[in-house]
């Protein structure tokens, strides 16, 4: 064969060994494609989702302050068996700088989390602007490869510095002011695995499933390159939306104000607790309800137990005298008080010295009723019942009403009922049934539940009651629901959480006519302490023994309720309540309301003259 055809031959066979390679190849392209296609596939999706945490509403006082807010936690995490041992320290070093850390808090923990190499949370307490601070740290250590990437069934995985929304924690701004009246929480694991809270007492547990009642934010979308999510109009953005904010009726100024006089009249007075409240006496609005037991919500102690509960609506106790102008007014309503009438005042049994009389004394059965006060007359007005607080004259008022009526009377201002105020675990108190009452109704014979009743003995009430009892005189008749919270914030809308409407006592001539009955008393009675300048002013004092297991102690409760006007329009009811105030030695005297509740009553108004809440008509300070 010449070589020009080996040539030809040789040509042929590279051809077609190159064309069957070339073949060959596309086979296996084809067959390795088509499995790519009809296997299934592990690929990252090309979607991602991130959720944003709603937290639980604040509580912000009247004059835009928080009192309580929820901020978000983060944790910060990393996985020991990707970090670099070479570049430790210098991990450390960072995330101290960057976290605010303890370097070597950070690195005792580090340690210990590398006895067990894997996930290790290095902080579960990362605030807001910390986290930022941190997110960006993150990127910063990839760049600098802290973190070192290992292979992982065929895949190369790195994991590096992780920041991750935990939960939330309830902060209380201004530590004990407003307590317990704002309540503490407890936290919980959602079942999402975050942290939240539950309110346990107070304002915190009455709005509790407002104030959480949130939604989360979720954003999803297409992610980009560096798993960021890019937005498009296939993007879902759902809006985080808090918990109802709790917009409060109470101003900050005023309740620290108020706080800081009740703590300096403790300590003077040796008192157990001072309770005072303010409300308007035309719309029901709590500008103040304070104690002197406080604590802090964030640091609850041992020693701070007795003081969780708010005892101006969960403490029962016997009002004493301070129940005397409702009883009489039940009386005056009915029409069974002439104008002028004059009441014997029981006195006449004995020659009168520099005081007057010898104190009046009244059978009841086995039982006899005194009064405190020496008259130098044997004969009573009704102004001298209510201004000198004569037991004698208020009894024999009320005996005047039938059992049914003095019972439903007494219901109607409130007593054995609840108020309605926004606070939860409110008590009802106590006091005899209406055959108690009624008993001698038809031979008109002398009832002593009736009697014992009408001064605030043998029945048990609430602070809050007794309050919401006067707003009736400074109210034409009417009585209001006090509130503590004036409407709610949720998703920027405003809610007011009830709708209440006043209550009709006694007709506004009644209440008028008691009204200037107590105003009297505060110039000419028991009352003169809290005496001020340019402002109308009146109440009724109360010191009434503490009961307990059926018997009375050597322990006192005094208080004062009344109101204060001036010619502004503005016109509150206060109430002030000392529980046992010292009673033995050189200020054996406090006891006595005139010398304890009286004089906190007046400083209280002097704190609303100064934050400008009272315009007294005279230019001038009031008299101290």
């Amino acid at each position: 064969m010449s070589s020009n055809k080996i040539e030809k031959v040789d040509k042929t066979k590279k051809i077609v060994i190159l064309f069957l390679l070339i073949f060959l190849a596309l086979s296996i392209l084809i067959l390795s494609v088509f499995r790519t296609i009809s296997e299934k596939r592990h690929l990252p999706s090309l979607r991602s989702e991130k959720n944003e945490l709603a937290v639980r509403g604040d509580i912000i006082s009247a004059d835009d302050f928080k009192i309580a807010s929820s901020k978000k936690l983060y944790t910060a995490s990393i996985d020991t068996r990707y970090l670099d041992p070479n570049k430790k320290e210098l991990f450390l070093n960072l995330f101290s700088i960057y976290s605010n850390i303890d370097y070597k808090t950070l690195k005792e923990k580090l340690i210990e989390g590398e006895k067990n190499p894997g996930y290790l949370v290095l902080s579960y307490q990362i605030d807001s602007r910390t986290a930022k601070n941190l997110k960006e740290l993150a990127f910063k250590l990839i760049q600098l490869d802290v973190f070192i990437s290992r292979q992982i069934n065929g895949s190369k995985i790195l994991r590096g510095l992780t920041i991750a929304e935990s939960g939330e924690k309830r902060i209380f701004s201004y530590n004990d002011t407003l307590t317990p009246v704002v309540g503490y929480i407890s936290k919980f694991e959602s079942e999402a695995g975050k942290t939240k809270v539950n309110g346990i007492k107070g304002l915190e547990r009455h709005y509790n499933k407002v104030l959480n009642q949130s939604k989360d934010g979720v954003l999803q979308g297409d992610r980009d390159v560096l798993s960021y999510i890019s937005f498009d109009k296939n993007s879902l953005i759902t809006k985080r939306v808090d918990g109802a904010t709790l917009n409060l009726n109470i101003p900050l100024k005023l309740q620290k104000n108020n706080e800081t006089t009740l703590d300096l009249h403790k300590e003077k007075l040796s008192a157990d607790e001072i309770i005072v409240a303010i409300m308007d006496s035309k719309t029901g609005k709590i500008l103040t309800m304070a104690s002197s037991n406080r604590f802090n919500p964030e640091k609850i102690r041992k020693e701070d137990i007795p003081y969780l509960n708010v005892h101006a609506v969960e403490y029962q106790f016997e009002p004493g005298s301070v129940i005397k102008p409702l009883s009489i007014a039940l009386a005056m309503d009915k029409g069974l008080v002439k104008k002028n009438e004059n009441f014997p005042a029981y006195n006449n049994f004995g020659s009168m010295d520099q005081k007057g009389y010898p104190k009046g004394a009244y059978k009841i059965g086995r039982f006899t009723i005194k009064d405190d006060h020496q008259f130098r007359k044997n004969y009573l007005t009704l102004d001298d019942i209510v201004i000198f607080s004569s037991n004698i004259g208020t009894l024999l008022i009320a005996q005047r009403l039938t059992g049914p009526e003095f019972f439903e009377g007494m219901k109607r201002f409130g007593f054995t009922r609840k108020t309605g105020i926004d606070l939860p675990y409110e008590k009802k108190g106590v006091m005899p049934k209406v055959w108690q009452f009624s008993a001698g109704d038809k031979d008109k014979k002398d009832n002593v539940f009736k009697a014992t009743v009408s001064f605030g003995q043998g029945m048990t009430s609430t602070f809050i009651q007794v309050l919401k009892a006067y707003s009736v005189f400074n109210n034409d008749g009417y009585m209001v629901t006090p509130r503590i919270v004036d409407y709610l914030t949720y998703d920027n809308n405003k809610y007011k959480p009830y709708d209440d409407k006043p209550e009709f006592v006694i007709s506004k001539q009644t209440a008028d006519e008691m009204k200037r009955m107590l105003v009297k008393t505060v110039t000419d009675g028991t009352g003169k302490a809290a005496q001020m300048n340019g402002l109308e002013i009146g109440g009724k004092t109360g010191t009434a023994q503490i009961a307990r297991g059926g018997k009375y102690l050597k322990k006192y409760i005094s208080s004062f309720f009344g109101f204060v006007n001036d010619d502004q329009g503005n016109s509150y009811t206060i109430g002030v309540t000392v529980i046992n105030p010292i009673s033995t030695g050189k200020n054996w005297y406090y006891y006595y309301a005139s010398s304890s509740a009286v004089p906190v009553f007046k400083e209280i108004v002097q704190n609303l003259i100064k934050l400008n809440y009272l315009t007294p008509k005279e230019d001038i300070i009031p008299n101290k």
